[in-house]
């Protein structure tokens, strides 16, 4: 008999200490999806991903715990020099540990040193936890995407530059 990942016990809290953020590899790929799966209505095809990692290596991160991982973000840097966060999620089971907040934080940080002018990403309006991580981290909404997801539902554009980044507390 095997157990599910809902029949074993899991800790509330984890130490953020233990995590380990880092590029993510080719042998990722399968745990990113997953996680991609279990946090979207919609999500992006395999092939992006690859695209992806080929393409940004340094700000397409992995949040790593006791060997799995629990949580990415896909950055990039547009020719324009605008960043750009394309994705973040973290496994529902590691959700409310900060990992969330620390993949983004490592993730701007990268963004701002290769010359980002400012870094732009869309969230759904019905997404109060995220948009509230993102505040906190200091971007501001600029703008709503009329039915920007498939489903109809509205983004916020929400938008974060180097100076407000530096001044945050």
């Amino acid at each position: 008999m095997s157990l599910s990942s809902r029949d074993v016990p899991f800790p509330r809290k984890i130490p953020l200490s233990l995590v380990t953020i880092r590029p993510a590899t080719l042998f990722d790929l399968s745990e990113v999806m997953r996680i991609e799966r279990q946090s979207f209505r919609e999500q992006y095809p395999r092939g992006l991903f690859l695209m992806f990692l080929e393409a940004n290596p340094e700000t397409f991160l992995v949040a790593e715990y006791n060997g799995k991982v629990v949580g990415y973000v896909m950055g990039y840097l547009r020719p324009d020099m605008e960043g750009h966060i394309m994705s973040i999620a973290v496994d529902p089971l590691y959700r409310g540990n900060g990992i969330g907040k620390a993949l983004m934080e490592v993730v701007i940080d990268r963004l701002i040193k290769r010359g980002a002018r400012y870094i732009g990403l869309e969230v759904r309006v019905s997404n109060e936890r995220a948009i509230k991580l993102y505040e906190r981290l200091g971007f501001k909404k600029m703008k709503i995407i009329k039915g920007y997801y498939s489903d109809g539902e509205d983004a916020y554009y929400m938008v974060l530059t180097p100076d407000a980044w530096g001044d945050r507390s």
